[in-house]
């Protein structure tokens, strides 16, 4: 049972402030470079609270809680009166095909040892202790966390969306991206209890936001041992997150291609016969066409992209009895992922090198051609390229109570940071 149910947002006040200068990308993919961008780009740009600059000597955290604050006194942000949840559509085009996701943005209820809200991916512990020092100031949800669902009661197509879509949006901005993004509000107490009671029915799955996930429940913990008689229903026992349909053809997945750091330059016959060992490893000539035949052979087999300057290797699984006997405690469905594959044959055996290794030898990125560029800039660099995770991978090892390796999927496009605000009335 997923118990959902509307609430007051906070949001920024259109009579004040230009939405496209102050809404913003998630704070986790922010890089130094845009995050200083964003801050210039508006006193009140939305990560002067979710994403604030270190500052020597100064609590960041504390600083971003007075800010929020601050600007609720000065109605840069106000308070919507009434109880709501609000339908959220995004038009993006990609790969040259114009896409519409729907979905909406409500609370969710923290599950006790997550009975019905399922994650997929592992979390680190600095990411953590980052967000939950954030929420303690704030005493908010800065950001949604984004999760899918099987809309078994179709939620969507029968009820917001045809509610919504008669009416003009709240509010709409694009991003820079140029992903439009459009907000509905919907306050009927009706509506409000008949997507409660349609959601009851169903599991959700984590798409993005496990830290913060993890973090509302630690921090709901907490509050909760500091209150005498402890209801349940205190703002801290829910948490603010976007829903979508799991078959939405709109819902886009991208891989995560990886560059590993090695010691120093590999010797290639070597790397190559290691290779060999697992893999069918076919020299491609020529960048697109390497991507292009990455992408095809996926369709049909676990082929994983190989490359560094003067290299375009096409390493396609020989039998899954190499990744079988190597995970015997994993699903059937983990031993599937490609990117599992990859830390354990690859990773592992042939390069030495540990996964879960993030800050030194591995990185990550949704882009391909930074990927590579990465490689062309340093000999010791090596970029591998993946096909995206299915969400059927994703739902299947997450019923299992299984999670995947950190960085296995990207949903695109992102949800937008600063449209509404979960702020606890505490």
């Amino acid at each position: 049972m997923a118990i959902v149910k509307g609430f007051p947002a906070v949001r920024y006040n259109s009579g004040k402030v230009e939405l496209s200068t102050v809404v913003t990308p998630p704070y986790d993919i922010i890089s130094p470079l845009k995050q200083k961008e964003l801050h210039n780009r508006s006193p009140y740009n939305y990560t002067w609270i979710d994403f604030p600059r270190d500052v020597a000597g100064e609590d960041k955290y504390a600083a971003a809680s007075a800010r929020l604050n601050a600007w609720l006194k000065e109605q840069v942000l106000i308070r919507d009166d009434k109880p709501s949840i609000y339908f959220y559509r995004q038009q993006y085009t990609i790969r040259g095909e114009t896409k519409r996701r729907f979905g909406f943005l409500a609370l969710l209820k923290l599950e006790e040892g997550g009975a019905n809200v399922h994650g997929h991916e592992h979390t680190h512990a600095a990411a953590k202790e980052d967000r939950f020092k954030m929420i303690t100031k704030a005493k908010a949800n800065l950001s949604p966390i984004f999760v899918v669902f099987e809309d078994k009661k179709r939620l969507m197509e029968q009820n917001l969306k045809p509610w919504a879509l008669e009416k003009e949006p709240l509010f709409e901005v694009a991003d820079d991206d140029k992903v439009l993004h459009a907000v509905w509000r919907i306050d009927d107490p009706q509506m409000l209890e008949r997507v409660a009671a349609k959601m009851k029915d169903e599991d959700v799955f984590i798409a993005d936001g496990h830290h913060r996930y993890e973090v509302s429940c630690a921090y709901r913990n907490e509050r909760r041992a500091a209150v005498s008689r402890p209801t349940g229903e205190e703002d801290f026992n829910y948490i603010l997150a976007y829903f979508t349909n799991v078959h939405s053809q709109g819902l886009t997945i991208l891989p995560i291609h990886r560059v590993v750091s090695l010691e120093k330059a590999p010797d290639w016959d070597a790397l190559g016969a290691g290779l060999r060992e697992y893999f069918s490893v076919e020299e491609i000539k020529g960048r697109d066409k390497f991507l292009f035949l990455i992408q095809k052979a996926g369709q049909r087999e676990h082929a994983v992209g190989l490359y560094a300057p003067g290299h375009f290797w096409l390493l396609r699984l020989k039998n899954m009895r190499y990744v079988n006997t190597r995970m015997p405690d994993k699903s059937a469905e983990y031993r599937s992922l490609d990117v599992a594959i990859l830390n354990t044959l690859v990773f592992k055996n042939v390069l030495g090198v540990e996964p879960q290794d993030v800050k030194n030898a591995i990185g990550y990125t949704a882009d391909a051609e930074e990927a590579m560029s990465a490689a062309d800039n340093d000999p010791t660099k090596i970029a591998f390229l993946l096909n995206p995770t299915r969400i059927d991978q994703i739902v299947s090892v997450a019923s299992h109570g299984e999670k995947m390796p950190p960085k296995s999927t990207y949903f695109y496009p992102k949800v937008e940071s600063g449209l509404v605000v979960y702020k606890f009335e505490e």
